[in-house]
């Protein structure tokens, strides 16, 4: 997948809407390769870090900032978090509550085992939970379940080879959270990032 030139997947721009919500999904930055410990314990590589933050700066660059933020509890999609909020120059984490939205703002943070273990059904769940407020969520998660859940929600533009590590992709949302469903979230733009 290579990154859109223009705001939308053909090139063309999409009208600014104050009903519309926008979805972020990254996936993790590259991590180590496996080997006895535990899956979810695999940290990230030098490389992993910086197109991490690398990724948040683009989001950052692009005004794609986070209210809220659902992630894995996977210590590579932690690390990802914050190395990303880094690059944006948002602080990680704050209580839950509230929905920020701003470089200065802090999002809400949630982590979820559904992330990490789920099918892209649990992932359509955890966002349709999401705070009404909120105008932009970033979800960090795991292949194959993100690019398929990227799949499920444009299924004419999403890339056939799912994300790579650090990509994202971003899909326009129209209407509220709990409304989002199948087919309801078109690509606006894909990026992957590299420090």
């Amino acid at each position: 997948m290579t990154e859109t030139s223009g705001a939308g997947p053909t090139g063309a721009g999409w009208p600014v809407d104050p009903s519309h919500r926008t979805l972020v999904l990254l996936r993790h930055a590259k991590a180590e390769r496996p080997t006895s410990a535990a899956d979810a314990d695999r940290p990230l590589t030098a490389r992993g870090h910086a197109d991490a933050a690398a990724a948040g700066a683009w989001l950052a660059h692009g005004g794609f900032l986070p209210a809220v933020v659902i992630c894995s509890p996977a210590k590579r999609t932690r690390q990802t978090w914050h190395d990303a909020a880094l690059g944006m120059g948002a602080p990680p984490s704050r209580p839950v509550g509230g929905t920020g939205g701003s470089p200065a703002a802090v999002p809400q943070v949630r982590y979820d085992r559904r992330v990490y273990q789920g099918h892209p059904g649990d992932l359509l769940d955890l966002i349709r939970a999401t705070d009404p407020d909120a105008r932009t969520v970033l979800l960090i998660g795991h292949n194959p379940t993100i690019s398929e859940l990227s799949t499920l929600l444009d299924p004419v533009h999403a890339d056939p080879e799912g994300l790579r590590t650090s990509g994202m992709v971003i899909h326009r949302i129209d209407g509220d959270w709990a409304d989002v469903s199948a087919k309801s979230g078109p690509i606006v733009k894909w990026h992957t990032a590299r420090g």
